[in-house]
């Protein structure tokens, strides 16, 4: 799942990405159910919020327009700067694309920046952030949840401001390279 914020002006001064890493195989249904989840939302400055999903809790339009609005409310505290004037770019997930999520942003005042269907390399997590943390996780055994978690969370404190300005980089080539085909299919990562 990927999300972005830009200025209005369409000049990109601020980029945000909402990722969803899981424990677990990714379910394609719309209900993701009994997964240890973490949404990480990150902008090219850093780190926004991140939060985990309680055990058990289901992962639906409900939950995510709940989520927004947590996420809202941190960016008003800690991107001062940009609180009134950001777009979110997210995928088309299901639970991203319910009336009730779409209608959210529309009523906060929140543009929304559409994400072209087929499009997965979008997603700044697939393409940047999954890669760097599967390599710190790989081959550990962790036992709780709880462990998984805090690994998680240090391995992303330790991203600096120029990882996120090179993911920001990466994705608005991959972005040009979308518009640009106009729809097209394409194969290959010749940026």
């Amino acid at each position: 799942m990927g999300v972005r914020l830009r200025s209005r002006d369409q000049t990109v001064k601020f980029g945000m990405a909402l990722e969803k890493f899981s424990s677990s195989e990714e379910s394609t249904h719309e209900q993701i159910q009994g997964e240890n989840n973490d949404y990480c939302f990150f902008d090219s400055r850093g780190i926004v919020h991140k939060e985990f999903v309680p055990p058990g809790q289901t992962v639906n339009h409900t939950f995510y327009k709940d989520l927004l609005e947590r996420l809202r409310k941190r960016v008003q505290r800690v991107r001062t700067d940009i609180a009134h004037d950001w777009v979110l770019h997210h995928d088309n997930a299901p639970a991203h694309t319910a009336l009730s999520v779409r209608e959210f942003p529309a009523k906060k005042n929140i543009p929304v920046l559409p994400h072209p269907p087929y499009s997965p390399d979008l997603a700044l997590c697939d393409f940047y952030l999954f890669p760097k943390l599967k390599l710190k996780l790989k081959g550990h055994h962790f036992g709780k949840i709880e462990n998984i978690q805090q690994t998680v969370t240090d391995d992303l404190n330790t991203l600096t401001d120029n990882d996120f300005r090179y993911c920001y980089d990466q994705w608005k080539k991959r972005w040009n390279r979308c518009v640009t085909s106009q729809g097209s299919y394409f194969e290959g990562d010749n940026l």
